[in-house]
């Protein structure tokens, strides 16, 4: 250490009132005051703000395909014939009605009597939909054999084509259950059989079986 530097740690000491301290109490204190600075700046000197990436976007899961169906879809084939622009045979979806028939078939001809046949009325598979021109009476149906009416096959009366006249000629069906015959079998479906009749409100097992007899299922 030069003189100079010395005289300026003699002079400290003379300013702080330190002389006749051992200087080895006075190294001690000197290195304790460091370390006390170092813990001090440790405690209170900010953190460094540590550098943080940005979150990786998650990649969107896939989406599922759904899975084909392999089952077929249940239709009905009919046929459709007069006065329509497109006579043929189509194939609908279980539950159409008569005018999804009409539709297919391009619509009615101008000629056309559209009160003759029940648009709403529920299709049932291998049935033909004939709509008769104006002034035109239906042709019997096919394979009811000569002289037979709409709605009848073989002599007896098919409770699933037979309109309001037709079912009127059973024994004990009036215009009102005959009306109701029509309203369940256009709602709920063709009947799928003699005993189906049940369906139709006032139609008891007693009326049934005087019916069994008389009337088809087609």
């Amino acid at each position: 250490m030069s003189v100079l530097d010395a005289d300026r740690v003699h002079d400290l000491i003379a300013r702080a009132g330190l002389e006749g301290v051992p200087p080895r109490v006075l190294a001690s204190a000197v290195v304790l005051s460091v370390v006390g600075l170092g813990i001090a700046a440790w405690r209170f000197w900010p953190a460094p703000v540590a550098e943080v990436e940005p979150p990786t976007q998650a990649l969107a899961p896939e989406q599922a395909v759904p899975a084909e169906s392999t089952a077929a879809t249940a239709a009905v084939v009919i046929h459709v014939t007069g006065a329509v622009l497109r006579p043929g045979v189509y194939t609908l979806e279980v539950g159409a009605r008569v005018a999804d028939a009409v539709a297919l078939a391009g619509g009615l001809l101008g000629s056309a009597d559209p009160s003759a046949v029940n648009l709403a009325r529920i299709l049932s598979d291998g049935e033909q939909v004939y709509f008769p021109a104006q002034g035109e009476s239906p042709p019997p149906v096919a394979g009811s054999g000569a002289g037979s009416t709409a709605g009848t096959a073989g002599g007896k009366v098919d409770i699933n084509r037979a309109d309001a006249v037709t079912l009127e000629t059973l024994p004990g069906i009036g215009p009102a259950t005959a009306q109701k015959i029509i309203a369940e079998r256009e709602a709920n479906g063709p009947f799928a059989s003699v005993e189906d009749l049940a369906r139709v409100p006032g139609i008891g097992e007693k009326r049934i079986a005087a019916l069994a007899d008389l009337v088809v299922v087609q």
